[in-house]
């Protein structure tokens, strides 16, 4: 038996029966659906509403800001709003806006890309308060460095209510928690995808990385290794540029592949909306959007999970309202721009050539459609997935890195040794099949939204009063 072979069969029991808690189903409409993810949908939409469609109202705001319009940002922190905000699109945009997606029609249907643009939408507003929470109880460290999130904003809530060590309890479990699922979601997920395509482009098996996955592994680790090595100041530096040009490169090809099925597309776009709502098609597309979206590749947006308050708990600010409006771009050009163009890709491509019916999953499927068109397309995909992969492990490398140094402390060693872990299980990504772990670890960032969401609602009032008080000052 194998060395991933025994790792998974050690691990399986422990992972099933956490997932089996963590996604425990309920019928609706005859069809299983996780509490989980209702948990996270009905706190966007609760949010939605309570802070009066900030979604909709702050999106202007959050341009302005990000562009650098409201002058050089000031106050304590690292980075600007842009970094801020490319460095936590880097964790969400991965290789599932490429392949999550396909996945999320093929069980849902059409209609699923309708569920997963409207997950964006009102993760908008989950997405605002928890990353206004991140700036406002963040920590600043001696050296000048920050470091926030909800294991700081969760501990903080019950410490002023008098319960310091339950508190503190509940922030390190949020940190063990994340920690877990970096390594797995944020990392050996995302190097595997990333040297399963390049295979695919390169020879199958008779690629030169055919049977040199540690070789792959090596050079993705070392390559992300040096850009962790500094810190956020240098992932941020690093996802400022590289996030820009992979969504340029992306969003560019795919409207090209769309715009060569024009003749399909108004019916695509009917097609979505009609099975969104068709009894069926509803149901299916609420799982295929929601449930594959969100439980695989960071899923659609990250919204309610908390980890992406870590990278906007970094900026230069001392309003903490202007990075929760800033946030608002993340669900939208992830989920409502990029993923609705794979899905359109999809639609007016692979279902009317018949490509739905040749087997094709994932990552494949969207693969097939780019081809449809234009044979070399794949390799654009590929360094689109790659580049995709690369920006998702440095993100997440910093999320995994706050966990670990909330528990252990921010010492220089400490740091290291987490860094070098982490970019071991990025080699470990390409060589061996670790199924039951990303099972795991997908359960434990899951398990994270629970006391996280809790911490939202109580929080709320508050943060309503914050926006109120920084929209009177700036209209």
């Amino acid at each position: 038996m194998s060395l991933d072979q025994q790792i998974d069969q050690l691990i399986k029991p422990l992972a099933e029966g956490l997932s089996d808690i963590v996604f425990y189903q309920i019928s609706i409409f005859g069809q299983g659906f996780p509490l989980i993810v209702l948990w996270l949908v009905t706190a966007a939409v609760f949010f939605t509403g309570y802070l009066g469609f900030i979604n909709i109202r702050g999106f202007s705001k959050a341009l302005s800001i990000v562009s650098g319009k409201n002058g050089k940002p000031s106050g304590p922190g690292e980075i600007s709003h842009f970094q801020a905000l490319s460095t936590a699109i880097s964790g969400t945009v991965g290789v599932g806006n490429i392949g999550g997606v396909a996945v999320a029609i093929s069980i849902g249907g059409p209609g699923a890309a309708f569920w997963l643009f409207m997950a964006g939408f009102l993760g908008m507003s989950t997405k605002f308060v928890e990353c206004t929470l991140g700036v406002k109880y963040r920590r600043e460290n001696p050296d000048g460095s920050v470091s926030g999130g909800p294991m700081y904003y969760l501990e903080r809530y019950l410490l002023d209510r008098g319960f310091p060590q339950l508190g503190k309890l509940l922030g390190g479990f949020y940190a063990v928690a994340l920690v877990i699922g970096c390594f797995g979601i944020g990392n050996m997920f995302q190097s595997n995808q990333a040297y399963v395509q390049v295979l695919s482009i390169t020879g199958g098996e008779n690629s030169f990385f055919a049977d040199k996955g540690w070789l792959f592994g090596l050079l993705l680790g070392g390559a992300v290794g040096a850009v962790i090595i500094g810190g956020i100041r240098s992932i941020a530096n690093v996802a400022s540029k590289v996030v820009p040009f992979m969504a340029v490169l992306y969003v560019f090809s795919a409207i090209i592949i769309i715009a060569m099925s024009a003749e399909h597309l108004m019916g695509a776009i009917g097609l979505i909306v009609s099975s969104a709502f068709e009894a069926n098609s509803m149901t299916g597309g609420a799982i295929g959007a929601m449930i594959v979206g969100f439980q695989r590749a960071v899923f659609s947006n990250e919204a309610g999970i908390g980890s992406a308050s870590i990278a906007h708990s970094a900026v230069k600010t001392d309003e903490p309202v202007t990075e929760g409006l800033v946030s608002l771009l993340e669900p939208f050009i992830d989920s409502m721009l990029i993923c609705t163009l794979t899905s359109l890709v999809i639609v007016t491509t692979a279902y009317p050539n018949g490509l739905m019916d040749g087997g094709l999953e994932g990552i494949a499927l969207t693969s097939a459609a780019f081809a449809h068109h234009i044979s070399w397309s794949p390799y654009v995909m590929s360094v689109a997935a790659l580049l995709f992969a690369f920006s998702t492990s440095i993100a997440w490398a910093y999320y995994g890195l706050k966990g670990w140094t909330y528990l252990f402390g921010e010492g220089v060693i400490t740091q290291l040794i987490f860094k070098g872990i982490f970019c071991g299980f990025i080699c470990l990504g390409c060589m061996i099949q670790l199924s039951a772990v990303l099972d795991f670890s997908d359960a434990m960032v899951f398990l994270i939204a629970v006391p996280n969401i809790i911490g939202l609602y109580l929080y709320g009032p508050e943060v309503k009063r914050d926006l109120k008080a920084y929209l009177a000052k700036y209209s």
